[in-house]
């Protein structure tokens, strides 16, 4: 959605969800980006960037750090670990991301009668953010496009990759190829593909859910896999 006031709720819970978890002291650094159509690429990865040095200049310790995003969002932190690769000493501990938008322009983007996404939207969206017909197959650009199997394990968060979606989304092929090469390259990788489940249903549920249980399901997954990922005070 494009501003961290959309998602504070979410935030807030998850960073209670944290500390309940065993960190005595978690933190979250919520990068606030410029969208399009008003900016487009490289702003918004050089915005991304410069957000992670400013982390790493307050946690030293990269390891503890977990970079997450969710759509567009993890797009983003697919690409800032391509643009650090050669630097293995502020790569991260782990990455989160939910339902991510590899490849920007895919022909496996395809509508679903569940997910609330478009496959004409989101491709009007990518090229407005690549800029050009050129832009668009950058592998910085569109990181879905990076087959280089050892790029990504240069790339790649110290604990792998934790890896949210749900099986009615559009992005959901690109989604599963996208795992299968980070595997593929020797990433541990974590999944949960939640059966008829939509984009960023972690992130809806919490707004939409019934209960309390399932509001906070996908939440307190992720939050399990950072537990197990990178190591408390």
């Amino acid at each position: 959605m494009g501003s961290s006031y959309f998602y504070l709720e979410f935030l807030l819970a998850w960073l209670t969800l944290l500390r309940h978890s065993g960190y005595k002291n978690p933190a979250i650094f919520a990068l606030e980006y410029d969208l399009v159509p008003d900016r487009q690429f490289p702003t918004q990865l050089e915005q991304t960037v410069i957000g992670y040095k400013y982390v790493c200049s307050v946690v030293k310790d990269s390891s503890r750090i977990c970079v997450s995003g969710d759509s567009a969002g993890a797009s983003l932190i697919l690409s800032l670990l391509l643009v650090m690769e050669d630097h293995e000493e502020r790569r991260p501990g782990f990455a989160s991301l939910i339902s991510p938008w590899p490849t920007l322009f895919s022909v496996k983007n395809r509508d679903t009668r569940s997910d609330y996404l478009n496959a004409d939207s989101l491709h009007l969206y990518g090229r407005q953010y690549a800029g050009s017909e050129q832009g668009l197959k950058d592998p910085i650009v569109s990181p879905g496009l990076c087959k280089d199997v050892d790029r990504w394990s240069r790339a790649s968060p110290k604990a792998g990759f934790c890896v949210m979606f749900g099986s009615e989304e559009v992005l959901a092929p690109e989604t599963r190829d996208l795992i299968a090469l980070l595997r593929k390259s020797g990433c541990s990788v974590s999944v949960r593909e939640a059966p008829g489940g939509i984009h960023a249903w972690p992130v809806v549920s919490l707004f939409l859910a019934d209960s309390g249980l399932q509001r906070l399901k996908g939440l307190k997954d992720l939050t399990k896999m950072i537990r197990r990922a990178v190591e408390t005070d």
